[in-house]
This record gives structure tokens, C-alpha cells and sequence, in this order.
């Protein structure tokens, strides 16, 4: 009896070991959108092919930021820097901010719950063809995504309303 109560507390430990939040800490990341983004010039910035591109952050400045969210504070992992994409909250296809670090965390790429940076990745894309195509503001997409992307996800893709079906891919 002893031992399997080892064990089941083991297993317990180890399962916290590896938990990580599906959703930013709001106090640390809440989101912050580009001041050259606006809904008077979509069409000249994020409903033009590549243009994120042009504003991404390079790799050694969100590398150097994941490692030290990583190692403190809320987005403190025991896992390694592999398991993570330093995301924007607000993604650049919505005119979330490059380099603010208000809009970048260290989101976990496959966890075992599915929610991780590769579901949010078709919510942006969604979020992108909807404002890109009218079907709501840059603000409504913005402020869905960084309150709650998961239920932005459910509205946006799982289950968007008949308006807005026909215009998201997966």
C-alpha cells in the first residue's frame, strides 16, 4: 500500500512537472498592438501577402527573451527552450506588436491538452481572413485573441457563426 502511494504521489509530482499554462499570464503579457497598424490601412499593411515579414523580430532578439521568461516569474518550465515558440499574443497578422514585451511569451508548441502554439496559429490566420475580408474590425480581432484566444478559437473557427464560415480555411 505504501508503495503504490509513492508511486501515485510520484506520478502526480512529475504530471505538475510538465503543466503549463494554455494561456499567457494577463498581468505579465496582455497584449499590445502596433501603433502602424490601424483599421484605416489594412489594406497597405497586415491584408498584404508577406508583409509580416518586414516587421518580424529577428530570432536572436525573441530567443534571448523566451530563455529569460523561461527561467523566472510565471512562464518559469522545467522543460527546455525547444518546447516553446516565443509567440505575440496579438499575432503581426492581426497588428499585434513586434517587440513589446507585453505581447510576447513563451507559448509551449504541442501540449498534451492540443492547445499550444500550432491551434492558435490557424485562430490567427482565421482572425486575419475575417478582418482582411470586413467581417469584423481589426479591433474586435485583436481584443478576441488577447483576452481569450481558446474562446476566440471556439467562435472564430470551431464553431464560427454562419457569417463568418464561409470566409475561414483551416
Amino acid at each position: 500500500m505504501k508503495r503504490l502511494l509513492t508511486l501515485t504521489l510520484s506520478l502526480m509530482v512529475c504530471a505538475s512537472c510538465f503543466a503549463y499554462p494554455d494561456l499567457p499570464d494577463a498581468a505579465v503579457t496582455p497584449g499590445k498592438t502596433n501603433p502602424a497598424v490601424t483599421q484605416g490601412n489594412i489594406k497597405q499593411t497586415i491584408c498584404v501577402s508577406g508583409w509580416t515579414k518586414t516587421i518580424r523580430p529577428p530570432a536572436s532578439y525573441t530567443t534571448k527573451l523566451k530563455l529569460q521568461q523561461l527561467k523566472s516569474g510565471p512562464y518559469k518550465s522545467n522543460l527546455g527552450p525547444a518546447a516553446f515558440e516565443e509567440d505575440h499574443l496579438i499575432s503581426l497578422e492581426i497588428g499585434g506588436n513586434p517587440t513589446d514585451q507585453k505581447n510576447l511569451w513563451p507559448q509551449i508548441w504541442n501540449p498534451t491538452d492540443g492547445h499550444g502554439a500550432h491551434k492558435k496559429d490557424h485562430l490567427e490566420n482565421a482572425l486575419k481572413a475575417l478582418v482582411c475580408a470586413g467581417s469584423i474590425t481589426l479591433k474586435e480581432a485583436q481584443d478576441a485573441i488577447s483576452s481569450n484566444w481558446l474562446t476566440a478559437f471556439d467562435k472564430y473557427v470551431t464553431n464560427p457563426p454562419t457569417k463568418f464560415s464561409k470566409r475561414i480555411t483551416h
